[in-house]
């Protein structure tokens, strides 16, 4: 008998309820309808595809540009009895004929397929001789050349729409601002279907920024109070950096791995492997490691350097807390970042359009970084969304101290012209302070008027002034490599006294509010002991399987398993994310070990 899209939500992945706008979207993808899907990381976006690829008569082609993604939905699904595989170049001959031949004969649900091959004459002429349930793009913003991930192969997914009219298809991305999301709809013929745009707010991950001062210091610091024995990623910009990191941390007693182009693909691979399967691991990488990594237990995203935008940044922090529970997206930046983002900028072959909409994006990066407001607040309205202030964010929890700026400003932006616009910050800022320096004295710069005149503030204080009015616009920096700093315009009104200018003071020394979201914090304290033995199961039955043990049970469901300590098999369908097939894989096991502590705790 045909199910419902609700009953087999129910029966199969084991959830009660939709959620968001994923029952339109479903509806709509199992009518015949075409559509394009922009829902945060962690929303429930497969679900929008694999269950109408379920509903829908013939096999749900996935397109996917990473391999990593593809193995563990593969794994995930095989794991609910869904007919799954993926077809890509970690395969052999033999067994890249094996699944050819099962999408022939209809044997399989659902197929994961890189761009590369789906585009082969080979493989589409197998799809021309099956049914084709539905086209799922995954990662769709690879489409757009506007994006942070352009893959120039997506551009060829056009074909899909003229060779195969009436099926559907469905484009999907946790990132896209409207340029990125016009693109994708033009680039992929996309212009019938159905736009839904979910809320871009991740309300379970804490967003802070701090001034670098020792970013490694300052990463152990954070990892230490707030994350120890938690799965995180470290971004950093350079492959040297990668390296250097990872090496230190595990000196340090933190277990971590780097991750890079520049490494041997063997040992990339292997990597990541481990940090798939392994619990308590933290991953160094560039932005080479991440995208369609499918890790729920991360609870940590920190960055050492400023991404290029708040496309990018959302992307990566987006890694952190896909199972819902509480997750830190936690960054230091400082001026050199802000250099070294617009020298890339400025140094690409990209068109003088293309680099002009980089250098906004930079500076909404900046002003969200420099922000005095809430926060998610900034990063919602960026995407076109809203929210009240969150209460989870470093300026919601320790809102800074503001003053009225607009006298420092005048002396910052003053000094700047006065050397000649040909100096960065580190000198401007000894000028200010009246550092007595063979330099100084030898360009003439102690008989400048502006010298001295900032002894009020700290040399950390005045960075924090630079920051701020670069992120307002009142000053640029040089992209010519040295990093010297220009006034711009709209400078003017402020050297006149015409406009006012408010600033946030930088404290020296000023704490991080902690936040409370380690693994220990992931459940109640009467609760602990008892999610621990159900994670060394699941750490075992994974192990057994070859899978990594959040596709066995994510952690959010063996808490909901501790919190209600469920005694029979129909109690223990109710935990979310317990369907049919895992309960009867894995029901009595873990209900053992339920039975099990409760008898001790009551001997105890």
């Amino acid at each position: 008998m045909p199910q419902t899209p609700l009953e087999l939500l129910r029966s199969t992945f084991g959830f009660e309820a939709f959620r968001g706008h994923q029952a339109e979207v479903i509806d709509h993808v199992v009518a015949g309808g075409d559509a394009l899907v922009v829902m945060p990381t962690g929303g429930g976006k497969s679900l929008c595809y694999q269950v109408p690829g379920l509903l829908r008569s013939g096999v749900a082609v996935v397109v996917s540009p990473l391999i990593a993604l593809m193995q563990d939905q593969v794994a995930a699904l095989r794991q609910l009895g869904v007919r799954a595989a993926a077809l890509n170049s970690t395969l052999d001959l033999a067994e890249a004929a094996e699944v050819e031949k099962a999408i022939r004969l209809e044997e399989l649900d659902i197929v994961y397929v890189a761009p590369e091959r789906l585009l082969t004459d080979r493989f589409l002429h197998h799809l021309d001789h099956c049914r084709v349930a539905l086209f799922a793009i995954d990662e769709a913003h690879c489409v757009s050349q506007w994006g942070h991930d352009f893959r120039p192969e997506y551009l060829q997914l056009t074909l899909l729409h003229e060779r195969y009219p009436d099926v559907p298809r469905i484009a999907l991305t946790a990132t896209a601002d409207h340029q990125t999301r016009r693109d994708i709809v033009d680039r992929l013929a996309l212009g019938s279907g159905r736009i839904f745009v979910a809320g871009f707010d991740r309300p379970n991950i804490r967003y802070r920024v701090a001034p670098k001062q020792d970013a490694r210091s300052q990463l152990l610091r954070f990892i230490e109070a707030e994350h120890r024995g938690d799965s995180g990623i470290v971004y950093c910009n350079t492959r040297r950096a990668v390296d250097e990191t990872a090496t230190w941390l595990t000196g340090r007693g933190i277990a971590a791995l780097p991750y890079h182009a520049g490494l041997d693909r063997a040992d990339r691979a292997a990597h990541q492997d481990r940090f798939l399967r392994e619990e308590g691991l933290v991953m160094v990488a560039t932005i080479a490691f991440g995208m369609g990594i499918d890790k729920p237990d991360v609870r940590f995203v920190a960055h050492l350097d400023l991404p290029k935008s708040l496309e990018a940044y959302y992307q990566e922090t987006g890694r952190a807390g896909r199972d819902g529970l509480a997750s830190d997206a936690w960054m230091v930046y400082g001026l050199a970042d802000v250099v070294r983002v617009r020298q890339l900028i400025e140094g690409s072959a990209a068109p003088d359009t293309q680099k002009r909409l980089e250098r906004q994006k930079l500076d909404a990066l900046l002003g969200f970084c420099e922000t005095v407001q809430c926060r998610r607040q900034v990063l919602l309205a960026y995407f076109g969304d809203s929210c009240e202030p969150c209460g989870n964010c470093d300026t919601c929890l320790e809102p800074p101290e503001v003053f009225d700026g607009t006298e420092v400003a005048q002396k910052l932006l003053s000094c700047v012209y006065r050397t000649g616009q040909r100096f960065g910050a580190g000198h401007v800022i000894d000028i200010l302070r009246g550092r007595d320096s063979e330099r100084i004295r030898q360009l003439g710069h102690d008989r400048l008027s502006t010298w001295g005149i900032g002894k009020e503030l700290s040399a950390n204080q005045w960075r924090s002034v630079v920051r701020q009015l670069l992120a307002s616009g009142l000053l640029v920096v040089d992209p010519d490599g040295h990093g010297a700093l220009h006034v711009a315009a709209e400078c003017r009104a402020v050297l006149k006294g015409e406009r006012r200018i408010a600033l946030r003071r930088e404290v020296s020394g000023r704490p991080a509010g902690k936040s409370a979201t380690s693994r220990s914090a992931v459940i109640e304290d009467g609760d602990r002991a008892l999610f621990e033995e159900l994670r060394a199961l699941r750490r075992r039955l994974a192990d057994e399987q070859g899978v990594p043990p959040y596709v066995i049970f994510h952690d959010s469901t063996l808490a909901d398993m501790a919190q209600r300590r469920p005694g029979s098999r129909q109690s223990l369908a109710n935990v979310s994310g317990v369907g049919g097939r895992k309960l009867e894989l894995y029901g009595d096991a873990f209900l053992e070990v339920i039975t099990h502590h409760q008898s001790m705790a009551r001997v105890s």
